[in-house]
């Protein structure tokens, strides 16, 4: 048996998101608060004679498996900085919604970036990963991270945030997903002839996390991008009307979508909301999780000397 690491990492959902007008180089500011969910995928990193990466799960055959892919990316940069041979051979255990606004692509290169730093024991230290995250994508450094935080700039530079307690939350997961530029294209678009304020943290939605009072949070959940999603996949009206109606205390797409977010008071709602929405035919599935998560936490590592 060849040595290995196989580390997790949770998906995320935005309980707020904030938007600025877009910057010169095409990026957008953002006040990102972002609290990791209990939904992961496993990646596994493994020597082999050159890079290659593998996926299984739920919809993994929408999952590229080439050098576009976030973990193969972070696999080659942490490569280039030491000076190694990017032989490793990449697994992706897929459970995160693929391309529905939930980080799972960013989730899994802030992964494969851990699990390569172990099994080559580079040694990096978290800044320099952090660093390479930032690089890799703006939703990858609070993939690494975990917990809850608040992301500035264009969502990479992180603040930890306090959270007081357990939310739970059920995620609409719809058929097919919406491009990240195509609905910052469409907010551009429907922003245009409005003066776009600067993005900041809303006070009642962290003091909402420090109580950790779910109705506190609901009424401050907030996402700037759901209008363009919602031009570019009106069903997704649908999806937000079954939830609340079945009991939800709050809804809203999560990210760019177009998986949408519900917050509900307790595990029996978040089953009840759940079972609703299936029923809706609104969704394609409907999956309950509690937040906050920790971030990337290696679950098993096969050293060399044990395949001795």
């Amino acid at each position: 048996m060849r040595p290995a690491v196989t580390v997790r990492v949770p998906a995320k959902v935005n309980v707020q998101l904030a938007v600025g007008a877009a910057r010169p180089d095409g990026f957008h500011d953002l006040a990102n608060v972002f609290l990791a969910v209990g939904l992961y995928d496993e990646v596994t990193a493994a020597l082999a004679d050159e890079l290659r990466v593998t996926c299984s799960g739920p919809d993994a055959a929408q999952v590229p498996l080439d050098a576009t892919n976030l973990a193969a990316r972070a696999a080659l940069a942490l490569a280039e900085r030491y000076g190694i041979d990017p032989a490793v051979h990449l697994h992706i255990a897929k459970d995160i919604p693929v391309a529905g606004g939930m980080a799972g692509g960013s989730a899994d290169g802030a992964a494969a970036l851990v699990a390569c730093d172990a099994l080559w024991g580079t040694g990096a230290s978290r800044d320099e990963l952090l660093a390479i995250c930032a690089e890799l994508g703006s939703d990858v450094p609070f993939s690494l991270v975990g917990g809850a935080a608040l992301g500035t700039g264009r969502g990479e530079k992180l603040t930890p945030i306090e959270v007081g307690g357990t939310f739970h939350w059920v995620f609409a997961v719809a058929d097919g997903g919406l491009s990240t530029p195509a609905v910052y294209g469409e907010f551009d678009r429907l922003t245009a002839e409005t003066e776009v304020p600067g993005p900041t943290a809303s006070p009642a939605l962290l003091a909402a996390l420090r109580s950790g009072d779910p109705a506190a949070l609901a009424g401050a959940l907030s996402n700037d991008l759901q209008p363009a999603a919602l031009s570019l996949r009106p069903s997704l009206a649908d999806t937000l009307a079954a939830g609340t109606d079945a009991g939800a205390l709050a809804a809203l797409v999560s990210g760019s979508g177009p998986t949408t977010a519900f917050l509900v008071p307790d595990e029996e709602t978040a089953g009840k909301v759940a079972a609703a929405l299936l029923t809706s035919g609104t969704c394609r599935n409907a999956r309950v999780a509690v937040s906050p998560a920790p971030g990337v936490t290696a679950t098993s590592c096969i050293t060399a000397s044990d395949t001795a």
